[in-house]
């Protein structure tokens, strides 16, 4: 039988040194929502971030390389989360996805720092200087080509009508997403945003569904 020496096991010290670092990387990364939020990327400050982790502009340094490598990992991780949602499971119908979406929506109501850097972001990306011009130049490429996808999809199982311009209707799909998206960040009391997404997209979704034979 081992000695017994009255000593407490140590915890392994790998395993809770990472934990720390992960615990501190996402911190930072909660911290860049608000200040890019807030501020957008060129305003928002590594020294601030930072001092409102409780750390040093180096301790931040030790985790991303700068404050665009920041701003694309805040980004990632958002992405993260909605392709889990979105893109985890193939919907059985066009339907089907639209109720998927809405139930996002709802969530991002939730997390309105999220939507309100995106919204930030977004605009601030227009110009092709900015370090997420590309980033969300291919986001909604990808997201416009998924929702094509899909509505073909609809037009071949005969969910869809067969005229329908599917990627005219995808680009209004967006359109509506994102400008309710602005409403709601501006001023959340004066808009339901997932009653208002649903609804519209209900009203273009009749429009474009099959007869009923």
């Amino acid at each position: 039988m081992p000695e017994n020496t009255g000593r407490t096991p140590r915890k392994s010290a790998g395993r809770g040194s990472y934990a720390v670092g992960d615990a501190r990387r996402q911190k930072i990364l909660d911290t860049a929502v608000d200040h890019f939020g807030q501020w957008g990327f060129h305003a928002s400050s590594l020294a601030r971030i930072a001092h409102d982790c409780g750390i040093t502009q180096g301790g931040l340094l030790h985790h991303f390389r700068s404050k665009e490598d920041l701003l694309l990992s805040v980004l990632a991780q958002s992405e993260q989360h909605d392709v889990e949602r979105l893109f985890g499971v193939d919907p059985v119908s066009y339907e089907a996805y639209l109720d998927t979406l809405v139930a996002l929506i709802e969530e991002n109501t939730r997390r309105p720092g999220i939507v309100r850097m995106f919204n930030v972001l977004v605009g601030e990306s227009g110009n092709v200087g900015h370090p997420a011009h590309a980033y969300f130049k291919e986001r909604y490429a990808r997201v416009l080509r998924h929702t094509v996808d899909l509505l073909e999809q609809g037009v071949r199982r005969g969910e869809l009508r067969s005229d329908t311009d599917c990627a005219a209707v995808a680009r209004e799909h967006l359109a509506v997403m994102d400008g309710l998206q602005i409403q709601w960040a501006l001023d959340p009391a004066s808009v339901d945003m997932p009653a208002r997404v649903g609804a519209s997209l209900r009203r273009q979704y009749a429009a474009i569904a099959a007869p009923k034979s």
